[in-house]
């Protein structure tokens, strides 16, 4: 008969003061999603709203069928992919630009972290009626110059860049602060003998501030990657997915088939796809970074 090992008295104390909020993450986080898994597997609807009988895997078979779900995948992909290279480009150049100034670097950081304290919806409104085709300042601006104005958000071919852009610009500040936080925490020794043997700055930057940089920039990168996945405000308040279905990211596709098209279930279900390929692409994205890692160490 096996014998479990028995805590030591500093674990079971850590346990015992760890155990309240573990047990109200459990219910804040836990209960909502068994509960959505629960509704993924059910037959609730805001026709039918009870949850048996139970439909196991028919809700994510007949979302996996629709090729909006698939145009929507894509489309999460292609928008995430834009927004966060746009972000961690911008946000290093701006880490690095901060990283040279010695007075007044508070205010900066102060003013940069505007964006990121303004709620999404708020700046999604702000840019909405600054790009308001007819009334909108960047439009009458154009126009001042005699130009056309542009219909930002109707414009199929635009609507996703627009948005994109719109994303960017909110969403870079929190990126040049876990890079600056980065950066200020480097060691002085490497640059100091590089510049003994007489690299340049190009040089240094590619040969010691990005491969020291990678554990810091690895984080940024799957933090807002997770948050360009679940990205709802935007698309909701800007174009409603449209023009068409120009800018329906996954979480919009979810929440159209959930309450617009009444299926709570089938929008828990592709709520559920959208958090398994969120949760695969990190572990992917640090395996593939631990693996560069490993190699560089060898």
């Amino acid at each position: 008969m096996f014998l479990r090992p028995r805590l030591s008295r500093t674990a079971r104390t850590g346990w015992a003061f760890a155990a309240p909020g573990l047990s109200l993450l459990a219910i804040v986080m836990g209960f909502p999603i068994a509960y959505a898994a629960l509704m993924a597997l059910s037959s609730l609807t805001l026709r039918h709203f009870r949850l048996t009988p139970l439909k196991g895997l028919g809700n994510f078979e007949r979302v996996l069928g629709d090729p909006l779900f698939w145009d929507a995948t894509w489309l999460t992909i292609r928008y995430s992919i834009i927004t966060v290279t746009g972000e961690f480009v911008i946000g290093l150049a701006l880490a690095l630009m901060l990283q040279k100034v010695l007075r007044w670097r508070a205010v900066y950081f102060a003013i940069l972290t505007i964006p990121m304290a303004m709620s999404p919806i708020a700046v999604a409104l702000i840019w909405r009626m600054l790009l308001q085709p007819n009334l909108g300042v960047i439009n009458q601006s154009l126009r001042a110059f005699g130009l056309e104005g542009v219909d930002w958000f109707g414009d199929p071919a635009l609507a996703l860049a627009t948005m994109a852009a719109v994303d960017i610009w909110q969403q870079t500040s929190f990126v040049v602060l876990i890079l600056a936080a980065g950066l200020a925490a480097l060691p002085r020794e490497p640059y100091e003998a590089a510049e003994v043997d007489g690299a340049g700055a190009v040089q240094k930057f590619f040969y010691i501030t990005l491969p020291m940089l990678r554990p810091v920039a690895a984080i940024a990168v799957v933090i807002q990657l997770i948050n360009e996945f679940r990205t709802y405000d935007l698309p909701y308040v800007l174009t409603r997915g449209g023009p068409g279905n120009a800018t329906e990211v996954l979480s919009y596709f979810a929440y159209r088939r959930a309450f617009l098209g009444l299926a709570l279930n089938e929008g828990a279900a592709a709520a559920w796809i959208l958090l398994l390929l969120v949760l695969s692409l990190t572990v992917v994205f640090f395996w593939l970074v631990e693996r560069q890692e490993a190699t560089a160490g060898n």
